[in-house]
């Protein structure tokens, strides 16, 4: 269980983080950036939530944004070990299974895409379509820092996966108000 009695500890004053080990890491290291990437992730999947307000998809999203906790502390714990324990919280294949589950659901209602869509529509799909850009490149950030660390590949699964039911997410509440907007190739020449 988390108990913070002081915001500030001073640790990460001289340029260092902790990880979930102990160990310290610079600022700068790899795998702070897609811990940082994620955590930006799950404030615009917070700002989505907002736009959309009781609506039928705020349970996932709330859901997916514990995930995205459990895959910042999983990116956060050194080691080669990626199976779940009392000691190391691990996305796992479930998850990413359940995402595809939802993402299947959604897009069975949706008519099939006949061109590239714009990010945006209602505010709500706006929100949704800059949480999955967002998400897209937290995905960048972790498979960059998964280039010289460990990390669970089922985390790296889980960003592509999540960017994936964002767009689609953002399809249905747009379909709702009437439908996606278009891209039309050229047209401001």
């Amino acid at each position: 269980m988390v108990k913070l009695n002081r915001i500030y500890t001073r640790t990460g004053d001289g340029g260092t983080t902790g990880l979930v080990d102990g160990s310290r890491v610079p600022k700068t290291d790899a795998r702070l950036a897609a811990m940082g990437d994620v955590d930006e992730a799950n404030s615009a999947i917070g700002l989505a939530i907002a736009a959309l307000g009781d609506s039928d998809g705020v349970a996932a999203l709330l859901r997916i944004q514990n995930d995205l906790f459990d895959l910042g502390a999983d990116i956060a714990t050194p080691g080669d070990d990626f199976a779940p324990s009392a000691m190391a919280l691990r996305v796992t294949a479930a998850q990413v299974t359940r995402l595809e589950t939802e993402i299947d659901a959604m897009n069975a209602g949706l008519a099939p895409l006949t061109s590239f869509i714009l990010p945006g529509g209602t505010s709500a799909a706006a929100a949704l379509h800059l949480a999955r850009a967002i998400t897209r490149r937290a995905e960048r950030s972790a498979v960059a820092a998964a280039a010289t660390t460990a990390l669970n590949p089922q985390a790296l699964t889980y960003l592509n996966r999540l960017s994936d039911f964002l767009f689609v997410a953002a399809r249905q509440v747009n379909g709702a108000a009437g439908g996606d907007i278009l891209w039309v190739p050229g047209a401001s020449r």
